[in-house]
């Protein structure tokens, strides 16, 4: 049985991979949202509550996971962060070996995880698109964030392996510093190549 070509979708900060991901959906291409389905296992009564309550007392209520103490929690923590992750990077998996099944009959389907190569993944596609811009026009799109500063920027970009490696790693790679119109084009020539 033939099962869907998995594309891996990744980008650093502000490079538009969520852009270009909405732009694979438009299309019809099964789009795997990791960032989303995290958010939703941490919502209200979402699965993995009980066990980050467990390991992180006080960080859970009502309304689902309470962010900013989970984050002090874990900030310049390895040893806790590894603990959270060792929570979560299960959870997700599972959901996208289930979304796989559900949609086995596509020819393309994209898993859209901004930590694909830092975090692990990308032995589970068959092919990597990188989201690239120039890191100007990252610069800008970051900063032009509500309540985003020079200095977070950085701490954000300090994880995040460095846009020029993750480029020479890629399978295919579509630069978002132009136009919407042309971004959307290398999107659509991306789909038919992969699916044609």
């Amino acid at each position: 049985m033939s099962h869907p070509h998995v594309l891996g979708l990744t980008g650093s900060i502000g490079m538009g991979k969520s852009t270009v991901a909405a732009m694979f959906a438009d299309l019809g291409v099964p789009v795997f949202d990791a960032d989303a389905e995290v958010r939703r296992m941490q919502g209200p009564n979402g699965a993995l509550l009980p066990a980050i309550e467990q390991g992180f007392p006080g960080t859970t209520g009502p309304g689902g996971l309470d962010r900013e103490a989970l984050g002090n929690a874990v900030f310049e923590d390895g040893e806790a962060l590894s603990r959270l992750e060792a929570i979560v990077h299960p959870a997700v998996r599972q959901r996208r070996e289930e979304f796989l099944i559900e949609h086995a009959g596509a020819s393309l389907v994209v898993f859209d995880i901004p930590l694909l190569f830092e975090k692990g993944g990308a032995e589970e596609t068959d092919s990597i698109l990188v989201v690239s811009a120039p890191a100007a026009v990252q610069r800008e799109r970051v900063l032009s964030r509500p309540g985003m500063t020079a200095d977070r920027f950085a701490r954000i970009l300090a994880l995040q392996m460095p846009d020029a490696e993750k480029r020479a790693r890629a399978d295919h790679v579509i630069d978002t510093g132009c136009s919407l119109a042309e971004t959307r084009a290398a999107v659509a020539a991306l789909v038919d190549r992969l699916t044609g």
